[in-house]
């Protein structure tokens, strides 16, 4: 923000400009958000590590690297861990362009809430009977609301985590369809014994194609909401600290 101030001495007036910056406030003056630009080297890093761990399942690999089993929780090699690290390099990233959060309390406050409306939302779509499309909807349905609701959060962060989450998950929901089609025996395609018979495209939306775009993508703007607000706080302030160490 500039301040223009008329200042006297003697017999002479000049104006001094004043240049004071908001800790939080800006939004990048109206220029646009260089999404692929920032998302470019997360989303090949990204796809390399579905690929690696894709490998590595068909070649047997340590469960402890490449668990194989349902869901494959744990596993070490793995695209989940990636949203945190690359959630704060985004926040990070933008806050430095110039392309900062209105407020920390409505970036916090909106991320909050968005997480506890999925959370209560996919609660109840759990307590429905398995796979039935009451359940499988009213996830799909929470998930997209949440990520609706963390729009408000931070619009430019929203708009690079949600293009980041489409190129992370996309390759993973081809990747399933491969997998269940050849029946690969990865965590891409095994699901639970008790996992209702359906045909292969059936099962490849109902826990491949839907929960890639819906569940994950929440996940992903979500955390990578409240871990890119920290790098946004942590950038403000680092900024605002140097001039006065200067």
């Amino acid at each position: 923000m500039r301040a223009l101030t008329l200042d006297s001495a003697g017999d002479r007036t000049y104006v001094r400009v004043e240049i004071k910056e908001a800790v939080m406030a800006g939004t990048g003056d109206g220029r646009a958000v260089p999404v692929k630009d920032l998302i470019l080297w997360p989303a090949v890093i990204t796809l390399a590590v579905t690929l690696l761990r894709l490998t590595g399942e068909l070649m047997g690999g340590s469960d402890r690297l490449f668990n194989r089993a349902p869901g494959g929780p744990g596993a070490i090699v793995g695209i989940v861990w990636l949203v945190p690290v690359f959630g704060y390099y985004f926040g990070h990233r933008l806050a430095r362009l110039g392309f900062r959060p209105a407020s920390a309390g409505r970036l916090f406050g909106f991320a909050v809430l968005a997480i506890a409306v999925f959370v209560g939302l996919v609660s109840v779509a759990v307590s429905l009977p398995h796979t039935s499309p009451a359940q499988v909807g009213l996830a799909a349905v929470g998930a997209w609301i949440a990520i609706v609701i963390a729009r408000r959060a931070w619009p430019e962060l929203w708009s690079v985590l949600l293009a980041y989450g489409l190129a992370a998950r996309i390759p993973v929901a081809l990747v399933m369809l491969l997998a269940i089609l050849g029946s690969w025996g990865t965590h891409y395609d095994v699901v639970p014994p008790d996992f209702p018979a359906m045909s292969a495209l059936r099962r490849w939306v109902v826990v491949g194609l839907l929960p890639q775009l819906t569940g994950w993508m929440a996940f992903t703007v979500l955390l990578g909401m409240l871990v890119g607000g920290v790098a946004a706080v942590v950038a403000s302030r680092t900024r605002a600290a140097s001039p006065a160490a200067a």
